[in-house]
């Protein structure tokens, strides 16, 4: 049985085989983007090592063999002296689970590996850097050392200069983190990088049933037994140098469906500080200035994605010394007021036909669409400011930590409001009415998963401290403890204290339009039925006739 895949564009397995996010690595190398080479481990695989405890008989050969053909691809060898083989290690169902699962990047810098590395690129800073990425990212992933363990890793050094105080500081916090894993008394960080990369597959296949990922399905109605795939890569390297950097790109506003490029940008790091929230981003607006060929290539590659799913699109990407990587694409997903301006205005564009346009509105989002806004509010109402990453007011109380959040909403709605979220806070995004984060943009972690779940967020409160322990968060000079009424508007960014006077935004055009549509379906008169009722009505009539096949 064939248990991996390259991810050439002759595959033709079925997303439910490649997971989504191969899949669409797939679609990339047909349309000429640039992908970095790499295979993918089918969920076969994942469902059989779920059955059984253990990888299947023959999987460890043709890994192997994939490895060593990406090696002759790259010319680079996995753990080499010389030239090295780095790799990425994602997770991939065949439905989106944004950060449910395990990822290991810069895996296959063993002691060696990353002396060559260094030796290869002339920057010692930049390989010590991405040891330690591997390190704590295998730790935390792979030998399940705690985030509070590793919270006391300085990564400070790795954002500075290349002085020799910093190679000093990245060198011991490298063995800070060595230290910590040996203190456990448990398994330890191989230098061996094929078994490196063995801990690592397992490591994601086995994060499949971990508490949020059921919590997420759940959620979601996703079958617990499809499994995910693991998506292997040749690493790019968005902290190599001031040329360098990640991000994520929106072809269209996600908030409000305006087609013009939305994301975010971080320089000299890599991915996971950007969808962690744990890093201050920029706007993607900022590319433009600093690197403007990065940004026609980006702009480029958006507009043919968009041509090809005939959708709004959501990009992943890195660059790396001036070069483009796309590492991952699906289309948008919007809801609420984004979706129906998208759908009308494909439909304008000829991109879709009406008939589509009115299949891809869920009637629930129309229950969505007319966005409740906090009123004007007197001196000194507002608590604090951040970004709007997902529209609506959440009224509740104060919740500091995930399990709080659980524990209050028993009492009624609360407010989730943390430094920054994590899979681990899964149980308290479900229970929470809406959150607020003090670190993080429109692509972490906080905001990816509110906006799935239709709950108004705000994120990048710059000037809010939270204290877990004490249970308080504090803001403009003033402290809220727990239990405190708030409100937020996942618009403006603002968050209140007190449940403050609500409005509703006024009829939507393209709203109207999509109606009018629908209307003409059904060939009724909208009296007396509700805006739902009658977009319901007209996907009614497609699907009876058979329209909704072809439209």
């Amino acid at each position: 049985m064939t248990w991996i895949h390259p991810l050439s564009p002759e595959v033709e397995e079925s997303v439910e085989v490649l997971g989504a996010k191969a899949h669409g690595l797939v679609v990339l190398r047909r349309l000429g983007l640039p992908v970095p080479p790499g295979f993918v481990i089918s969920t076969e695989v994942c469902r059989a090592f779920l059955r059984a405890g253990r990888l299947p008989s023959g999987f460890g050969t043709q890994l192997a063999a994939a490895v060593a053909d990406l090696e002759a691809v790259t010319h680079r060898r996995l753990g080499g002296a010389e030239r090295p083989l780095v790799l990425s290690v994602r997770s991939g169902a065949s439905v989106s689970m944004p950060g449910m699962m395990s990822t290991v990047l810069n895996l296959g810098l063993t002691t060696g590996a990353t002396t060559a590395l260094a030796d290869e690129t002339g920057d010692l800073r930049f390989a010590l850097d991405s040891r330690l990425r591997f390190l704590t990212g295998f730790a935390s992933e792979v030998l399940g050392v705690g985030p509070a363990t590793l919270a006391g890793i300085d990564h400070a050094p790795a954002r500075q200069s290349t002085s020799v105080s910093t190679t000093s500081r990245l060198t011991q916090a490298i063995h800070d983190v060595e230290r910590l894993i040996a203190e456990r008394g448990g398994d330890t960080v191989s230098e061996d990088a094929a078994r490196q990369l063995e801990s690592a597959v397992t490591a994601v296949f086995s994060s499949w049933n971990t508490p949020r990922a059921k919590a997420y399905r759940e959620l979601h109605g996703i079958p617990h037994d499809l499994g995910t795939a693991v998506t292997v890569q040749l690493m790019v390297f968005g902290n190599r140098d001031q040329h360098s950097g990640t991000g994520v790109a929106f072809s269209r506003d996600p908030s409000t469906g305006e087609h013009v490029p939305f994301g975010e940008v971080l320089f000299g790091r890599q991915g996971d500080d950007v969808v962690s929230g744990t890093s201050l981003t920029g706007p993607l607006s900022e590319l433009a200035d600093r690197e403007p060929a990065m940004w026609t290539r980006l702009l480029s590659a958006l507009t043919r994605l968009e041509e090809h799913y005939r959708d709004a699109c959501y990009v992943e990407f890195t660059f790396e010394a001036g070069e483009l990587w796309v590492l991952q694409v699906r289309p948008g997903r919007f809801i609420g007021r984004a979706a129906v301006r998208v759908a009308v205005d494909l439909a304008d564009a000829g991109a879709i036909g009406r008939d589509e346009a009115l299949l891809r509105v869920s009637p629930h989002h129309l229950a969505q669409l007319r966005t409740p806004r906090i009123a004007a509010t007197g001196p000194g109402a507002v608590f604090t400011r951040g970004l709007g990453a997902s529209p609506g007011v959440a009224v509740g109380r104060v919740a500091t930590t995930a399990d709080s959040a659980v524990r209050l909403a028993a009492r009624g709605p609360v407010v989730l409001i943390r430094p920054e979220t994590s899979p681990l806070d899964m149980h308290g995004l479900a229970a929470a009415s809406g959150v607020v984060t003090a670190r993080g943009g429109p692509a972490s972690h906080a905001a990816v998963v509110a906006r799935s779940l239709g709950k108004p967020a705000v994120v990048g409160a710059a000037g809010l401290t939270v204290d877990p322990v004490g249970g308080t968060v504090r803001a403009g000079g003033r402290t809220l403890p727990e239990g405190t009424l708030v409100a937020l508007d996942g618009t403006s960014g603002e968050v209140v204290v007190g449940e403050p006077r609500v409005t509703t935004s006024s009829a939507d055009p393209h709203l109207h339009r999509l109606l009018a549509w629908a209307d003409h379906i059904t060939a009724d008169e909208p009296t007396g039925r509700t805006e739902p009722e009658r977009l319901a009505a007209a996907q009614a009539v497609l699907r009876r006739t058979g329209r909704a096949a072809t439209g």
